[in-house]
């Protein structure tokens, strides 16, 4: 459906949905900015598992999120 063809409540229901997300989405980052920097240190077993999956993300080797999503539901 195109903006032209929302009515007035349509359309205001639509800005309110907009406007929603766009708090929510600055809720988060500002949640984010204020997070204590993660000081914790990591054993080279998690770095070296970390790498790993790095690397077969950018060989493309990771699983879709849709389909994480079916095997979970």
């Amino acid at each position: 459906m195109a903006i032209e063809e929302l009515s007035e409540s349509e359309a205001e229901e639509a800005l309110r949905y907009v406007a929603r997300r766009r708090d929510r989405g600055r809720a988060l980052l500002e949640w984010l900015d204020n997070a204590p920097e993660d000081d914790e240190s990591t054993s080279a077993e998690e770095d070296a598992g970390a790498r790993e999956a790095w690397a077969e993300y950018r060989r493309g080797e990771s699983t879709p999120l849709e389909e994480v999503r079916r095997e979970l539901s």
